[in-house]
């Protein structure tokens, strides 16, 4: 439209779309699973050199946050809406059955919304994505269809880092496609590397038509399984031997003395985080190796992330590029061997061995014990609504454009809708008034949050209330408050209320001390789920339970029907073998 006129018409001027200071490049760099504290600009220990750099030149947002789950906030950053809204109240692997279709439930972008993607590319953008999508697979829900003009993107929720393989018992393949039809990938892959070398190809291919990028890149780093190449492994061999709660402790402090949490802030020891004192000798060695495995994936990310930012510089591109740096949700708790037959299943599909932890053809998962460090000092972790699962780092930079103030912290809130408006504002890029293409579509409810960028203090939400709900999990947001509340085995059901300007890690409820604004902010909550379609959970429920009857229906069933007709198959082979015998032994020889 009006950028690509303005490119067509003046070719002598767009040699390079790096030297227009009106058009900037947008590259969205979208870690999964990471927790609170898992960069070293927010406080972890282990090596992201390149993100440190990239946040040294931008803000870093303290109080940001997304979904519990990766669907509903990809949903929420590609279209600056609500996930109910966009379809992802919850996803495939943790939605009931009886949620299952229902309005705002369903399990994939729905088409009452317009993408990021498509946005940019109808302002003349060039756009691209590499990476996990996991909004949907069927043609007209792909990234090819929603608004990219390339992509190489997986569908699922995770896959194997180093071959072409699905997670064994989730999905019967790993659905990588590129121009809309199943990819392969190449024989050295590894997830990182191949994520950004492929967004390089694709930005490179589309030089001839002088227009600028959009590029999302979505890593699977650090979802399960957790894998890291041996050299990155090896670089954290002598770590975390002190245990999880050490480390949380460790993470707290440094957090706090880079100004991310304020000093002294209080936390609590979540009731799920076992002792390490009791783990007995192989189980810390296993834990401790799938830690280190966890160092390694997040350090080889980032070596990939650099390899980005060393094209873009040589090209000539990334002074006038806009990059914006998060997670997904919180850490991943959930414990992949927690009953016998996941554990007996795992085993005969990968080595299992503490020696192969984190390496090709291994499965392994850093559990509640590692996630809760992750979050520190913030209580939960993904799936829930404690701060550990919504509170994610948040770097926006633009390296050669002061409007994006350098190295600075912004403490006010901030949620995944306020993306898109954003970058929109950012590289002047019209949003749409909730028509697209001659039809209605859900407006972007997100807020710039362009005037944090700069000097401004505090939140562009004000006291204004933000509501969210995943698998029963819910919270309302309204200024410095939180109202929260968690199911088992996070929390027992109960309304909480938090002051988070003071007490980022919910360790006191001011409910009974505040009781008008706890009343307030309750019906805040309850206005937001009667707008969104909220549905109350079925009795019992819980995200992990949930995941594992997924994985049953999906390929447990059928894998135990054949393991059954093979063993019913053999037993009826050797029972006709054996009669066989006996009846030629007892034939009379003549």
């Amino acid at each position: 439209m009006i950028l690509a006129t303005l490119f067509a018409a003046t070719p002598a001027q767009a040699q390079r779309p790096a030297a227009s200071p009106r058009y900037p490049n947008v590259v969205i760099l979208l870690a999964d699973d990471w927790g609170f504290t898992d960069v070293g600009a927010f406080g972890a220990e282990f090596a992201t050199p390149n993100i440190d750099a990239l946040a040294r030149t931008g803000v870093r947002f303290s109080n940001f946050h997304v979904a519990g789950s990766c669907s509903p906030t990809r949903a929420m950053l590609q279209t600056g809406v609500m996930s109910h809204r966009a379809g992802l109240g919850n996803m495939p692997e943790t939605i009931p059955d009886e949620h299952r279709g229902k309005p705002g439930y369903d399990t994939v972008m729905n088409h009452r919304v317009v993408t990021i993607g498509q946005m940019f590319q109808a302002a003349g953008y060039r756009t691209y994505l590499t990476g996990k999508w996991h909004l949907g697979s069927d043609a007209g829900r792909l990234p090819e269809a929603r608004g990219y003009h390339r992509a190489f993107s997986l569908a699922d929720a995770g896959a194997d880092n180093f071959a072409q393989r699905p997670i064994e018992g989730l999905y019967e393949t790993a659905a990588w496609t590129e121009g809309g039809k199943p990819a392969t990938l190449p024989a050295d892959y590894y997830s990182s590397r191949f994520v950004v070398e492929r967004m390089i190809d694709y930005i490179e291919e589309g030089r001839a038509a002088n227009a600028p990028f959009f590029a999302s890149i979505n890593f699977l780093a650090n979802h399960i399984p957790i894998q890291a190449p041996d050299s990155d492994i090896a670089r954290y061999a002598a770590m975390y031997r002190d245990g999880w709660t050490a480390l949380r402790a460790a993470r707290a402090k440094r957090a706090a003395a880079l100004g991310i949490v304020p000093a002294g802030a209080p936390m609590v020891r979540m009731a799920t985080t076992p002792d390490w004192a009791t783990l007995d000798r192989d189980e810390r060695a296993a834990a401790v190796r799938v830690m280190q495995a966890y160092a390694g994936m997040a350090t080889a990310m980032d070596r990939a992330v650099g390899r980005l930012f060393a094209h873009l510089k040589a090209t000539g591109d990334y002074e006038n590029t806009i990059f914006v740096f998060l997670s997904d949700n919180g850490a991943e708790p959930t414990n992949p061997f927690n009953r016998w037959r996941n554990r007996f299943f795992l085993n005969q599909q990968y080595d299992l061995s503490t020696a192969n932890i984190g390496r090709p053809n291994s499965f392994s998962a850093i559990g509640p014990g590692w996630a809760s460090a992750a979050a520190s000092p913030l209580a939960g972790y993904k799936f829930s609504a404690a701060e550990g699962g919504l509170r994610v780092p948040l770097i926006i930079a633009w390296p050669g454009n002061d409007k994006v103030g350098a190295g600075t912290i912004q403490a006010g809130f901030a949620h995944v809708t306020d993306i898109v408006p954003t970058l929109a504002e950012l590289a002047g890029v019209a949003l749409h008034s909730g028509e697209w293409q001659g039809k209605a579509v859900e407006p972007v409810m997100g807020r710039s949050l362009v005037p944090m960028l700069g000097d401004a203090a505090g939140s562009v939400h004000g006291d204004d209330p933000l509501g969210y709900e995943l698998s029963g999990n819910a919270a309302l947001f309204r200024g410095d408050f939180k109202l929260v509340r968690n199911l088992p085995p996070v929390g027992d059901g109960r309304w909480r209320l938090h002051d988070l300007s003071r007490d980022p890690g919910e360790t006191r409820d001011l409910s009974a001390a505040m009781p008008d604004r706890f009343a307030s902010m309750l019906a805040d909550y309850r206005a937001f789920a009667k707008a969104n379609g909220v549905l109350d959970m079925p009795p019992g429920y819980s995200a992990a339970d949930q995941i594992d009857r997924y994985a049953f229906a999906q390929q447990g069933r059928a894998r135990l029907i054949r393991l059954g007709l093979w063993v019913g198959g053999t037993c009826l082979l050797v029972a006709a073998l054996v009669w066989a015998w006996r009846r030629r032994r007892r034939r009379p020889v003549h």
